[in-house]
């Protein structure tokens, strides 16, 4: 197969990527292979491709295309999340620009826009990931909302049910306004926000007093039930037992309770207490009885409870009330004030602590064989460092609300029967016939039962990922299941490690009894190349796509690959793409160079080139010894560096150079053969890292077989390790190094043959002569007795050579350097001696400073002594 003149990354890599999938060479059944399996961290339906899912499905893909090469069955299972809230909300934001309200549908018109819109926009990540080259099996994409998934997602919840560990009851939440539903913990950001102190007075009932009581949300005071301050703090403790308060603006008479839990020192140590709407308050109202008033809607705006400020949004409402506040003599001061504020991981805007009843899971259980087995290291976390992380949160888990008050997503499998009571079921007639059971009326009809409105957290799908793609809940000793799980890597971004890496771990002990991966390699953040997160409000995050359209995949997936370590940011610059190109179209040059020799099957081939073959067989297996080390501690960065340098310096730089032929003479046989074998290796071992170009290189080495593709050409195994040789030709490469540099010194041009003295020793490598011949462009190698002062000189470990240069250069030019190089010795040895000839110096100094003076004393001395040779042979 001839390849074009020119590398166009464009032009080879939908070809492939099609050859690829035509032929099925991603997708596997269970055989009597060992399995190797990864299931893909499911992104959003709603996603497009950016530069976090470019490093994950990257680094995904090296391991997966790694393992099909090793010979491993390799499983690389996609799919997608149904992503409630952002679905949700992209479907409001579509439905109101046609000019239609939610509010105006039923449930099942709504969800037949949201699977209409999921149908026409959604997935479309799945298809931008091909472009990458991710080697996923396409026949296994799964939905976390598809009928396996949620059948599998129901009988989970009602399986934890009948367990004991899901309740329904009401409780403080984190309420999202914009969405309209409640939020666990982990998807609650905190930020440092820049607000207001409010000191507002309140007047104790019957008397002249003002209790003075700080608040950052002054418009909670419309739900204020209680006052509370120390028992123990002097300056409250005239106050009779029975006191109460006015709350500021609205008049009511409250209650003040006197508990420990008011920090004496912190302000004026008196807090006011709104049970509906801080935690804190709520479980203070829970001890003392207290009654609660919400007073916000599900969006943020102020109900009708109060009286005051109906309709309006808290945030108005907190700037209005100042003024109010003001005006009416009752806000003593404000400060500015910074505190930590809890925002919505969707929709960004600030959360209310809200009363709400909801649908809980208990963790306590569930946690305990979860944090053991990484603890243990029974699962591995790459790097380490999280360990502690996902320790802390453990043995600090709370319950997990597991509700949503949402319409896209799996209902809550709960029925209510119309005289009180419920019933969980899987199913609707499951459900029908608990309620006849329960209600001991067998006239009962589904009609009669009404489902909770609510629906599942999105992660409560997706906890169950690596276990539901292989249909392991619904069929837990089917053939799949059995062979894939448990997976072997998971790739994540360490922020998710409690929402999803924790929860599946859960659930595999839960549902397994056993971990659901043995490995989590967690990656960096993608940052700019000034340290900045890329993000599309700071316009620093490139279009992956446009990318890959102008550097190719390859390029792209190499500038991912060289500037990232597990758990440590990525530091981006898009000139490592151009330096991923820039190396393919080096592999592309070297495979024209090698493919454009003529050939005579007849010759013999040279010492030189069979030198250079052992070599380079030596090089090459110490190379796959270290690359194979790097796979096994997940420096998959470092074991691309490695594959680089190998194809770039010692392929490339080296061993071509060594066997390239004469201009316009052949390559004999078995020389070409050698090297097109050694080419065949490097593509197959660099073929994980940058699949296209590799393929297509690959392809043209050689006659392949119908369907053949380097996707599943068995991965290269190293030699014998011969240390001695490798360490005899490093001697070699510093010898051709240093007579290049004596040509560089001299301006003695390249295409000029020179010769070279040696005094030979243990050191001098003798086997290799013909290689250094060539490599150094030597008319020969001359053994010698005697140092030749006339000629350059240098040293290879122990061993002396020199590179005559008699009638070679102007001998005035070269006396008049020599002689300037001797003045800068003298002077440099001149300042040296004076520092040791200072007696005080050499007493106090520290032993390894005089060490060292001495040491620039011996070097100096020796220099300018050559130097004076080489001078007094050139008069």
């Amino acid at each position: 197969m001839q390849i074009a003149d020119k590398y166009s990354p464009r032009e080879i890599e939908a070809k492939w990527y099609e050859y690829w999938t035509e032929k099925r060479l991603f997708h596997s059944e269970p055989d009597e292979r060992e399995p190797y399996t990864i299931v893909i961290p499911p992104p959003n339906v709603t996603g497009m491709l950016h530069m976090g899912h470019m490093l994950n499905n990257t680094l995904q893909d090296v391991l997966v295309r790694r393992a099909r090469m090793s010979g491993k069955n390799a499983c690389w299972v996609p799919g997608m999340d149904h992503a409630s809230i952002a679905t949700e909300a992209k479907v409001v934001a579509m439905l109101r620009e046609k000019g239609i309200e939610k509010s105006s549908l039923t449930r099942e018109e709504f969800l037949r826009y949201a699977w209409e819109w999921k149908e026409k926009y959604g997935g479309v990540i799945l298809k931008q990931l091909r472009k990458l080259g991710a080697s996923c099996d396409w026949e296994r994409t799964c939905f976390t909302m598809d009928d396996a998934r949620t059948e599998s997602v129901l009988r989970v919840f009602c399986d934890l049910y009948d367990k004991g560990k899901i309740y329904r009851g009401v409780r403080m939440v984190n309420w999202d306004p914009a969405a309209q539903t409640a939020l666990s913990d982990e998807e609650v950001v905190f930020k440092e926000s820049h607000g207001k102190l409010y000191y507002l007075r309140y007047k104790v009932e019957g008397s002249d007093r003002v209790i003075i009581v700080a608040t950052t949300r002054p418009e909670t005071i419309l739900g204020d039930t209680a006052l509370c301050v120390n028992p123990n703090d002097p300056r409250y403790q005239d106050l009779a037992a029975d006191a109460r308060v006015i709350v500021p603006l609205v008049g009511r008479s409250i209650p003040v309770i006197r508990d420990e839990y008011v920090d004496i020192d912190f302000g004026t140590g008196a807090l006011k207490v709104t049970p509906a709407h801080d935690v804190n308050d709520y479980m203070l109202g829970e001890k003392y009885g207290l009654e609660t008033i919400d007073i916000f809607n599900d969006d943020g705006t102020i109900n009708d409870k109060v009286g005051m400020y109906v309709g309006e949004d808290r945030f108005d409402v907190r700037r209005k009330i100042e003024g109010d506040l003001a005006a009416a003599g009752l806000l003593e001061k404000t400060e500015e004030y910074t505190n930590n504020v809890g925002y919505s991981e969707r929709t960004g805007v600030a959360i209310e602590p809200k009363l709400s009843m909801q649908w809980f899971l208990s963790m306590k259980e569930l946690a305990e064989p979860a944090t053991k087995a990484v603890m243990e290291d029974a699962i591995r976390f790459v790097p380490e460092k999280y360990k502690n992380t996902y320790r802390y949160w453990m043995e600090n888990i709370k319950d997990w609300c597991i509700s949503r008050q949402l319409w896209w997503g799996q209902r809550i499998p709960a029925w209510y029967l119309p005289k009180g009571g419920f019933v969980v079921a899987p199913t609707p007639e499951e459900a029908l016939a608990k309620a006849r059971a329960k209600a001991g009326d067998e006239s009962l009809q589904l009609a009669d039962l009404r489902q909770d409105e609510d629906v599942l957290d999105t992660w409560f799908s997706s906890w169950l990922w690596p276990i539901s793609v292989f249909d392991g809940i619904r069929n837990p000793h089917n053939p799949e299941i059995e062979y894939y799980y448990p997976t072997n890597d998971l790739v994540t971004g360490p922020d998710i490690i409690f929402f999803w890496v924790a929860r599946m771990i859960m659930a595999g002990y839960e549902y397994r009894n056993d971990k659901p991966f043995r490995n989590v390699y967690f990656t960096g953040i993608v940052r700019d190349k000034i340290g900045r997160k890329m993000s599309k409000q700071l316009g620093n995050s490139p279009d992956p796509l446009d990318l890959i359209a102008q550097y190719g995949a390859d390029g792209v997936r190499m500038a991912m690959l060289i500037s990232s370590s597990a758990g440590n940011d990525v530091m981006f610059d898009e000139a490592l793409c151009e330096q991923g190109r820039n190396f393919g179209n080096k592999i592309w040059n070297a495979y024209r160079l090698v493919n454009g020799w003529a050939v005579d099957e007849k010759a013999p081939q040279s010492e030189n080139d069979r030198l250079a073959g052992a070599w380079f067989e030596q090089a090459l297996g110490r190379s796959l010894r270290q690359i194979g080390e790097e796979f096994r501690s997940y420096r998959i960065s470092e074991a691309f560096k490695e594959a680089y340098r190998l194809f770039w310096d010692d392929f490339s730089g080296l061993y071509l150079e060594m066997v390239k032929p004469a201009y316009g003479a052949p390559i004999d046989g078995r020389t070409l053969a050698q090297a097109k074998g050694f080419f065949d290796a490097l593509m197959r071992i660099l073929h994980p890292f940058m699949p296209f170009v590799t393929e297509e290189i690959w392809q043209a080495l050689a006659e392949r077989a119908e369907g053949a593709s380097i996707c599943v050409a068995p991965m290269p195994e190293p030699c014998e390790a011969d240390e001695a040789m490798l360490a005899r030709f490093e001697l070699v490469k510093e010898i051709i190094s240093a007579v290049r540099n004596v040509r560089n010194q001299k301006n003695l041009p390249q295409k000029e043959a020179l010769a070279l003295h040696v005094i030979k020793d243990e050191n001098y490598p003798a086997e290799f002569a013909p290689v250094i011949r060539k490599m150094a462009n030597l008319t020969a190698i001359e053994g010698v007795a005697e140092k030749d002062p006339a000629a350059a000189a240098f040293l290879v470990k122990t061993t002396q050579y020199f590179v005559p240069l008699q009638g070679k250069i102007d001998a005035e030019a070269e006396r008049a350097k020599l002689q300037h190089d001797l003045e800068y010795y003298e002077g440099f040895l001149a300042t040296v001696m004076k520092k040791l000839s200072n007696e005080r110096f050499v007493q106090s100094a520290p032993e390894k400073v005089v060490a060292n003076e001495r040491a620039k004393q011996a070097d100096a001395e020796a220099k300018i002594a050559a130097l004076k040779e080489q001078i007094a042979a050139l008069n």
